[in-house]
């Protein structure tokens, strides 16, 4: 959708593209640089750590809990998430295939009793999430129109599911966040099981098994107090905190001095181990066929 019969860009001739675009008018393609060029890593990043914060409400982690979806099979529902997002981001919500991803998104919630305001605590993890990730471990800030360009682009994305009473002010609906953390996050048996299960699924990206207990401090390094707190998982020490932040923080600075991304980085073009055959849009998720359409290396519509 976005600029596919254009020379690839070079990092410094993307923030003067975004510099020119509009928040309100251009969200869809602000978001697609950033997410494709400019913040690739981070924004994925930081959307998993996302995950991390709706499980620590324990009305969604016990839905997730009793589906045995993500307990059981992992890694495809990071897949199907990731596939649903990446394909709104890179094609848009309103071309045919962001319709048929919100489609399908929007058949497999129904099948469960979410509440409107879970699902709209769950949105402003994809906004804000992201902004502060990056505000604390980009390779620099993002500006105004930046940050405005994700609150409009799932704010649209929020419309289409159906989503009721979705603030229209930045700062309203990022209070809105913080206010339902402060209430809502709390132990619950159900997020340590859903939160144990996503650690393995993020390690094992990485890591072998024997490592596992290696790589956790890392990633409770990267979880804020009343996170770890919902979780039951350990508090690390601040020596392993301030060195998991002084790596994200000097990979940052390398990055200011590294090679420019001239392609975009697409998330719908990479291979999955759930789907080696490729997928279609319709057969992801907790019921339906397993996908043969190939859709995995196909052109941006």
């Amino acid at each position: 959708m976005f600029h596919t019969d254009k020379p690839a860009m070079s990092r410094k001739h993307i923030s003067e593209r975004i510099a020119e675009l509009d928040a309100v008018h251009d969200h869809q393609e602000i978001l697609y640089l950033l997410n494709c060029h400019v913040f690739p890593w981070d924004i994925e990043r930081a959307l998993e750590f996302a995950l991390f914060r709706t499980y620590a409400v324990p009305s969604i982690s016990e839905k997730l809990a009793a589906t045995g979806e993500l307990t059981k099979r992992p890694r495809k529902r990071y897949d199907d998430t990731e596939i649903i997002m990446y394909t709104l981001t890179e094609h848009g919500y309103d071309s045919e295939r962001g319709r048929r991803a919100l489609r399908r998104m929007n058949q497999m919630h129904n099948r469960f009793p979410i509440q409107n305001h879970e699902l709209l605590y769950v949105l402003t993890t994809f906004i804000y999430e992201p902004i502060r990730w990056i505000e604390r471990f980009g390779y620099r800030s993002l500006t105004e129109q930046e940050r405005l360009s994700f609150f409009y682009f799932y704010c649209e994305v929020g419309k289409r599911m159906n989503i009721k009473d979705i603030p229209e002010d930045y700062h309203e609906f990022e209070q809105f966040n913080i206010d339902y953390e402060r209430e809502h996050f709390r132990y619950a048996d159900s997020n340590r099981k859903v939160g144990e299960v996503t650690c393995d699924l993020f390690l094992g990206m990485y890591l072998p098994k024997f490592l596992y207990p290696l790589g956790r401090p890392v990633l409770y390094a990267a979880m804020d107090d009343p996170l770890l707190n919902a979780f039951g998982f350990p508090k690390p020490s601040a020596l392993m905190r301030g060195l998991v932040r002084r790596l994200l923080r000097l990979r940052a600075h390398l990055l200011r001095f590294a090679p420019e991304r001239k392609e975009p980085l697409l998330g719908t073009e990479r291979q999955r181990p759930t789907y080696p055959e490729g997928y279609e849009l319709e057969g992801i998720g907790t019921f339906g066929g397993a996908g043969v359409e190939r859709e995995v290396g196909e052109k941006r519509t």
